[in-house]
């Protein structure tokens, strides 16, 4: 079993908390890879598949969009898979991770984990504290939720 984080990231944002989660699935051959680096054969049966974008117009990015569409004809048989988003703390902010989750789910991945929002400070960030440490924890029960 392997795990690929796959993310889009504006300001760096969400590329930090990728990697923090890679490092927290340190069992695994874990490995963060931007969408636009993504290949789809990369995933095996039983693999793991996290995938993060930051908020943009209320729904993940228009790249992020595009990959989790190529993949809903069920190309995620399979897969276990979980979702995460970079935002900022408002009232009302959208959420890219419900979606992304859902369009993991129709492409036929095993969902493991809800959608989990990571914070930013302001629009370009940076992340709010203890984000990262919140990204870890996330990562380490994802593990558990793997058999790991």
């Amino acid at each position: 079993m392997k795990a690929l984080v796959v993310y889009d990231s504006a300001y760096g944002n969400t590329r930090q908390v990728a990697e923090a989660i890679v490092a927290a699935l340190g069992p695994l051959q874990a490995q963060a890879v931007s969408v636009t680096e993504f290949k789809a054969p990369a995933l095996a049966e039983g693999d793991l598949l996290v995938v993060g974008s930051p908020i943009n117009g209320w729904r993940p990015t228009p790249k992020i969009t595009e990959l989790l569409d190529a993949l809903g004809d069920g190309r995620l048989h399979g897969v276990k898979a979980a979702a995460f988003d970079t935002r900022v703390r408002l009232f009302i902010h959208g959420d890219a991770a419900k979606k992304m989750t859902e369009s993991l789910k129709t492409g036929g991945a095993e969902i493991i984990s809800k959608p989990m929002a990571f914070y930013v400070k302001g629009s370009e960030g940076p992340l709010r504290s203890g984000e990262l440490d919140k990204a870890a924890a996330w990562a380490a029960d994802l593990l558990k939720r793997v058999g790991r």
